[in-house]
């Protein structure tokens, strides 16, 4: 009565796709995410000009993917309360994934960068007060 399936079938279980899937580990894939963050966290400080601490980024960026970062000239001329806001999070998501990872090296680089950007906010903050308010507030 009923006739039988001559031909495969078009679906399939997920379990037959993961053999012909390569699957990265954990610590591979943290890798990719912590040279993410670390990558985008140098184009903001080449933007800022910081050439020491750029270079220290960029070695961390090549130990992590295995070749130099791709630098930029840091030429746009943005507003630079914004590049620090800008890269304090992203050192805040660098030493997020460093912690997770035990990157000791990286997790101290993403601190110290997060000092020096909140220093800077601080120090532009203090620089666009008007000396009456600044005056006021002592």
């Amino acid at each position: 009565m009923y006739e039988p399936i001559r031909t495969k079938s078009v679906h399939r279980m997920a379990d037959d796709a993961q053999d012909r899937i390569p699957h990265r580990s954990r610590e591979e894939e943290l890798d990719i995410q912590l040279a993410g963050h670390l990558a985008a966290l140098l184009a903001v400080t080449d933007e800022l000009s910081d050439d020491v601490a750029a270079d220290r980024i960029a070695q961390q960026v090549a130990r992590l993917r295995g070749a130099p970062p791709a630098r930029h000239a840091g030429l746009t001329g943005a507003d630079p309360m914004a590049l620090h806001r800008r890269a304090h999070a992203l050192a805040g998501r660098a030493l997020v994934v460093a912690a997770s990872r035990a990157d000791t090296a990286a997790a101290i680089l993403a601190a110290e960068r997060m000092d020096a950007h909140t220093a800077a906010l601080d120090e532009l903050r203090d620089g666009r007060r008007s000396p009456v308010a600044a005056a006021g507030a002592a």
